[in-house]
Formats: C-alpha cells, structure tokens, sequence
C-alpha cells in the first residue's frame, strides 16, 4: 500500500494512504539513504510503501526515490543529519528582524542548502506591526539585499493577518515548507493562514528575546488548492551538511557568478590573487555579511567542526 507521510512525531510516523486512510507506522528495519546517515531516516513529505498490521497500525517498508529534501546538520552529531522535509516544490523561511532577531548568517546558510537541493525560498518577514523606525529600515535593507541577489521577500504579520492573502496564493498547488528560529512566529502564521491547524503559540522569552520551541515535530497540513504546508520544529543554529570546500561558493548566486572572473578557477576567495569576489565585496558590489556567511562555512570545513559524512 502506498502513501504520503504526512506527521513525523521522532517514534511513529502518520501515513495518508492513496485511498485517503490515515495510518500510524512504524520503521521496519534499518534504512540508509544513499549512504546518508539521518536522525530521521522517514521525513515528512516523502512517498512511502507500507504494510499493514492486525492491530490496524502499519510498518513503512520502502521509501520511494525522493525529488529533493532539504538537510542540516544534527545536533546530536554522532547521528550526522537531520533531513527537515522531502519532496517540495519551494521553502518559505520565517524571519524577524527582532523580537527575536534572525542572524544574516541563520538565513544564508539555510538559503544555501535549499540552493544545493535547488529548491527555491521565498524569505517571509513576519511581526511587522511590533517593528520601531530603526527596525523598519534594517528590514528594507535587508529586502533589498536578497531581493537582488533573486529571494522574493514578503512582508506580514500574521497577528493582525496583513499579507497572508499573498501567502495563500502562492501556496496553493504546492507542497512549501515552513522554517525559521523558534519564537519569529511560524505557528502563529499557520493559524492565521489555516484557523482549523490550531497549531500552538508561545510566547518569546523575555529575558533572553529568544523563541521557545512550541511545534515538537513535523507535520503536513492541507492548503487551498491541493497543496500543502509543512510546519517544523523553530531552528536554533542551520550546520550545513556534505558540502565540499569547492562548492560552497556555488550556492551563493552572487559569489559564484562573480567567481567567473577570478583569476583561478579553484580559487576559495579568501586569499588569491586577482579574486574578483573580493574585489567585488571590497567595491560593496557583494554584500559583506553574505562575503561572511560564506566564509563561516568554509571555516566549519576547516575545523573539521563535523565529522564526515558516510
């Protein structure tokens, strides 16, 4: 029997059939994904075969081949990975620029796995109503920035609901997963987009002006228009995964279509000579804070921060 993942709890999974039956499963046996080794070897969004049981519940026998999935490092590091969804058609990355504050370096480093998955973003900046005048100007900046470089950025708030009807049309049809930093309001956004998901809110710790984590696991919920949108646990750090020295800069838009114009072709853009990414940070033609994601990446290389992938 085949079906669709649609919930991800870390001990059983919520399948919906073909036939539209919902079906708690269970992992039979051990999978191992084309040599990757994941804290969650079943994620939500992936195509399953399942083989069902007396009890009414279910084993997830095989995994069908994935179009895409998008990937981090795990926390638990003897574990190597944690996949977030699979099968999507696009990413919308929640962002605040305060309360609490989404780092520049949170937001390439998930831009740039979602670039090596090829899985386009839309950055959705939400709490626009609590912003002062200083935080309004630091976010057109950062809307010009990204806009440039080719993410479409969105402005709303999901507490007074402005924007969510943009939302919803670019939703429809399409399978999108939520991210961001726990406390910049994705649960809140999915109330206002689907008042029936009920997901639950938290309030932003005072103290620290960090998010609380509320969402515990993955889940797929139905939109308008047979699609449907994946809520996941807020993210504190993005460790990007299996990437090489050599192909970082390749999923930086801006980096790697300046890089043509470097001197050397294998040049890393932090030391050569007649590196034209430099020069272009240097003429502010790159931003600095991308030039600075990029080389907090190679640095995770570097130090061999992670162990390598198998």
């Amino acid at each position: 029997m085949r079906g669709l993942v649609i919930k991800n709890t870390g001990s059983w999974y919520l399948v919906k059939t073909d036939e539209g039956q919902c079906v708690e499963c269970k992992v039979k046996g051990n999978f191992r994904l084309k040599g990757i080794r994941s804290t969650n070897p079943v994620a939500v969004g992936d195509r399953v075969q399942i083989a069902l049981n007396r009890e009414g519940t279910a084993f997830i026998t095989e995994i069908e081949d994935r179009r895409n999935y998008i990937i981090r490092r795990a926390s638990n590091l003897s574990k190597q990975s944690h996949i977030l969804a699979a099968n999507l058609d696009g990413c919308m990355l929640v962002v605040t620029v305060n309360y609490p504050e989404t780092s520049t370096t949170f937001i390439d480093r998930f831009l740039a796995s979602a670039e090596a998955y090829r899985i386009p973003v839309h950055l959705v900046f939400n709490k626009t109503d609590a912003y002062n005048a200083d935080d309004l100007r630091y976010l057109e900046a950062m809307e010009q920035l990204y806009t440039q470089i080719g993410y479409p950025c969105l402005r709303v708030s999901a507490l007074r609901g402005e924007g969510i009807d943009r939302l919803k049309e670019l939703l429809k049809g399409n399978i999108t997963l939520l991210a961001g930093n726990s406390g910049v309001g994705k649960s809140t956004l999915i109330n206002a987009i689907l008042p029936e998901a009920a997901a639950r809110t938290g309030e932003i710790s005072a103290v620290h002006n960090k998010g609380m984590h509320t969402t515990t696991f993955s889940e797929m919920f139905p939109v308008e228009g047979e699609g449907y949108i994946i809520d996941t646990p807020g993210i504190k750090g993005f460790g990007t995964f299996d990437m090489e020295e050599e192909e970082i800069g390749h999923y930086f838009p801006e980096i790697f279509r300046t890089s043509a114009s470097c001197r050397y072709g294998n040049c890393t853009h932090r030391h050569e000579p007649g590196c034209a990414v430099r020069q272009a940070v240097e003429e502010h033609r790159i931003a600095a804070s991308r030039y600075a994601s990029y080389l907090s990446m190679l640095q995770d290389k570097d130090e061999g921060k992670y162990r390598a992938a198998y």
